[in-house]
């Protein structure tokens, strides 16, 4: 399990959305306080559903498509809390007093577990072609 390089990715990517979401504030707002996901109820069962399904797709190591399907289905949840995290920062600036001050690195998370769900996507599938094509073989 381990010793695949898409279990690897699919470790960080559990890393970036399970773990540094709780240290990396999302942005700071007008007041000075730093925002995170767990103060909004939406973004907390996005991260969570992300989160499960991660864990999902690394337990599920030996079921390469379904482990791709988990992969692909957490790349739209991650591309959907983006565009809420860009929603949020852009159009609400002005709005309310709880508005967006500064924006923190913790927005741009979902990008980086972007990226390691389409490396962990592309090793499944390499893998998935070599099973195949040894099956042919015999």
């Amino acid at each position: 399990m381990i010793q695949r390089i898409q279990t690897v990715y699919l470790i960080l990517t559990f890393l970036v959305t399970g773990v540094l979401m709780f240290f990396i504030p999302l942005w700071t707002l007008n007041t000075g306080k730093a925002f995170y996901f767990m103060q909004d109820q939406v973004y907390t069962i996005l991260l969570g559903l992300s989160t499960m399904l991660t864990i999902i797709s690394i337990i599920s190591y030996k079921k390469r498509q379904n482990q791709f399907v988990m992969g692909r289905l957490n790349i739209i949840l991650n591309l959907i809390l983006l565009g809420l995290f860009v929603y949020r920062s852009l159009n609400l600036s002005g709005e309310t007093v709880n508005a967006v001050s500064e924006k923190g690195i913790g927005m741009f998370l979902p990008i980086v577990a972007i990226v390691l769900l389409v490396l962990a996507n592309k090793a499944i599938k390499k893998d998935e072609d070599l099973v195949k094509s040894v099956d042919r073989l015999r």
